[in-house]
């Protein structure tokens, strides 16, 4: 129940960006929102044996994995794996529309053949301890949204299948980018509401464009289960996820950005003394004083010297003295 209590806010998964250090980062940040992984491919798990991806701390939980793949033998193998490591939730990525992923008939291509969704979902849901979840565009390339997306739904959930986060974009699978596709197709909030007034029986969340938490409120007043926050909650996490306890979860007491910094000293400690690198975790911390005076400052300072060879926590040190005050 609290994995999806918890999903009334969450971070989304995001390639490069959202690993193990990240997601400890976030959640001295908050207590409460869902965390997820990177996607990991499924062939990556059961024929790569690359387990080593799925490590986290326990100090993430509540914490969620992404899966991509299209073979729900693969799958659910896959799953099985993710639950024995621990995870509190495996969800499906049915909206990346790289050519790496698209090349492995998998990601938001899977739009276009939701019965091979809701039988790869099957499979995971009966290799599964945990919940099984969805994560999908609105829609591809020429497909109309409006007819497309409810029967999509009405499919899967026939695979067993209640909660899906909805990315209110298109994908286009071919003439842009990933990152294109992450801004250039416009943003359709209006349907997302309204599949959920047409599967009141679903949890369904909002993903895309959301850049302040006024905004994932007001989407959460209108009725939707909840709100998916990316790359807002990475490039300015004090101002997503310091009040995201507060504000979303009703909880009193919000850290300040020093307090998380001086919180996640002994996380870097661990991480140096067993021969990581200072930049592997502190390139996620860059924009925690996002518009404050010396945010500047910290992330030069930061970012020039955490790539040093045998960088240590005087680093930290010197670009928390540049930030006045340091609140």
């Amino acid at each position: 129940m609290q994995v999806k209590q918890s999903a009334r806010l969450s971070v989304a998964p995001m390639m490069d960006w959202t690993d193990r250090h990240c997601r400890y980062f976030h959640r001295l940040m908050s207590a409460r929102a869902l965390l997820y992984t990177e996607m990991v491919t499924a062939p990556a798990l059961v024929r790569g044996g690359a387990r080593h991806l799925l490590a986290f701390d326990p100090a993430e939980h509540p914490v969620a994995v992404q899966l991509g793949g299209s073979d729900p033998v693969e799958l659910a193998e896959a799953t099985r794996i993710c639950c024995d490591e621990g995870y509190d939730e495996v969800n499906l990525n049915v909206g990346c529309p790289s050519d790496r992923v698209q090349s492995g008939t998998f990601g938001a291509v899977l739009m276009k053949t939701p019965e091979l969704v809701a039988e790869c979902v099957a499979a995971m849901r009966a290799s599964s301890r945990v919940e099984v979840t969805v994560k999908c565009r609105i829609g591809v390339d020429d497909q109309d949204p409006r007819s497309v997306l409810p029967a999509f739904l009405e499919t899967v959930r026939a695979g067993g299948v209640n909660r899906f986060t909805l990315h209110a974009r298109k994908a286009w699978l071919q003439g842009l980018s990933p990152k294109e596709n992450r801004d250039i197709p416009p943003l359709d909030y209006a349907l997302v509401h309204e599949m959920k007034n047409s599967f009141p029986d679903l949890h369904i969340s909002l993903n895309g464009g959301i850049e302040t938490l006024a905004q994932a409120r007001a989407h959460l007043d209108a009725g939707l289960d909840g709100v998916m926050i990316g790359r807002a909650a990475y490039h300015d996490p004090g101002a997503i996820l310091l009040q995201a306890d507060k504000e979303i979860f009703g909880l009193p007491g919000v850290k300040s950005a020093r307090q998380v910094v001086d919180e996640m000293t002994p996380y870097i400690a661990r991480h140096l003394a067993q021969g990581g690198r200072l930049h592997s975790v502190t390139r996620h911390m860059l924009g925690l004083f996002a518009g404050q005076p010396g945010a500047r400052a910290w992330r030069r300072i930061l970012s020039e010297g955490a790539t040093r060879p045998g960088a240590g926590l005087e680093v930290v040190g010197a670009a928390l003295d540049a930030v006045p005050g340091a609140a």
